[in-house]
């Protein structure tokens, strides 16, 4: 028997280690920290595809504006801001993941030049999903 400094009793080949309630408590912890980080990552990505959005939805709407002071009318579709070198290339909704499903609202037409054809006035994201503030994305 082997005897225990500070103890009364002896205790035969007490081996140093955790037992089984340390090791679970331990384990709960990794588990809840891990949950709060994967939930912390997954509002992180959705904030930067809104970013990207707000963006995207920037530029297209600049560019649909330079061409119509540029030319005096809008663009007949978004394939022509690239064609004539407004924007490099049509950009891909970051929650569609494509290019073409941006939706386009066309431009009234003008009651003194009714020759004059629509184009596109404004441009809006083809994704059905809510934003973090609760406004769908094909509202921005």
């Amino acid at each position: 028997m082997v005897k225990m400094p500070g103890c009364g009793v002896a205790r035969r080949g007490a081996a140093a280690g955790f037992t089984i309630i340390e090791l679970m408590i331990v384990m709960a912890l990794i588990v809840v920290l891990a949950s709060i980080g994967l939930a912390t990552h997954a509002n992180s990505q959705t904030r930067a595809r809104e970013a990207v959005l707000k963006e995207d939805l920037f530029r297209l709407r600049d560019s649909i504006d330079q061409y119509y002071a540029d030319k005096n009318a809008y663009p007949p579709s978004l394939e022509a801001l690239v064609s004539e070198k407004y924007l490099r290339a049509i950009p891909v909704d970051p929650f569609t993941q494509r290019a073409d499903t941006w939706q386009t609202t066309m431009s009234e037409l003008d009651p003194a030049n009714p020759s004059a054809q629509p184009g596109v006035y404004d441009v809006k994201s083809g994704s059905d999903r809510t934003g973090m503030d609760g406004t769908q994305y094909s509202s921005w």
